[in-house]
């Protein structure tokens, strides 16, 4: 059971983050500051600093979420499960997750999305924390490989495939980029990629 001081937490947070999120759409990325989004939430730059480190990382808190959500899921899985699958279940468990969003977290996510196609120079910094979950994931797919992730390629390509399965379903080519359209994408590209690959195919034993 979540405790009154985490529910006080989260309810801080987002409060901060659907601030920030209106401040930007309202005004412009580059327009808005850390004090006018601790003004409009009603706290102070310090506490906003206590739970974003920036306006960048609040615009990216997308990631740490499905982050979470996919290393939680391969510390959950069977040890000697093949690794692909254990991805495609942890893609499954982000699917999830956006499914069961409430109609004021789908709102959120649009805005988030629709930030991001309005500052390109957001989409690289997305890139780069993309990659560190990338990297995070590797080294727990070469772990339950007994693989060296500094020296296992496979490792890398198993995640890397994975998460580009991710991408192509989040993008959403020539819909319209609801939520549910997007879920249904992403549902889609996880069936096509468990379907394009020989069972075995992220067996190998790593080099020794």
């Amino acid at each position: 059971m979540v405790g009154l001081r985490e529910r006080k937490k989260e309810k801080t947070r987002v409060a901060i983050l659907d601030a920030a999120l209106d401040l930007f759409i309202e005004q412009g990325y580059e327009s808005t500051t850390v004090e006018q989004i601790a003004g409009a939430a009603e706290i102070s730059p310090r506490t906003f600093f206590r739970y974003f480190t920036s306006k960048d990382h609040l615009v990216l808190w997308f990631h740490d979420h499905g982050e979470e959500i996919m290393l939680e899921t391969l510390t959950s899985r069977p040890p000697d499960e093949p690794p692909f699958t254990t991805l495609m279940h942890a893609l499954r468990a982000v699917l999830s997750d956006m499914e069961d969003s409430t109609p004021e977290e789908s709102v959120r996510f649009l805005k988030l999305r629709r930030i991001l196609d309005e500052n390109p120079h957001l989409i690289g910094q997305s890139v780069a924390r993309g990659a560190q979950t990338e990297e995070r994931l590797a080294e727990m797919v070469a772990a339950r490989r007994e693989a060296d992730a500094g020296t296992d390629p496979l490792s890398h390509l198993i995640v890397a495939f994975a998460l580009s399965t991710l991408r192509v379903g989040f993008e959403c080519p020539g819909h319209d980029g609801t939520l549910p359209e997007i879920t249904s994408r992403m549902a889609e590209t996880i069936e096509l990629a468990e379907q394009s690959f020989q069972p075995g195919w992220d067996l190998r034993l790593p080099a020794r």
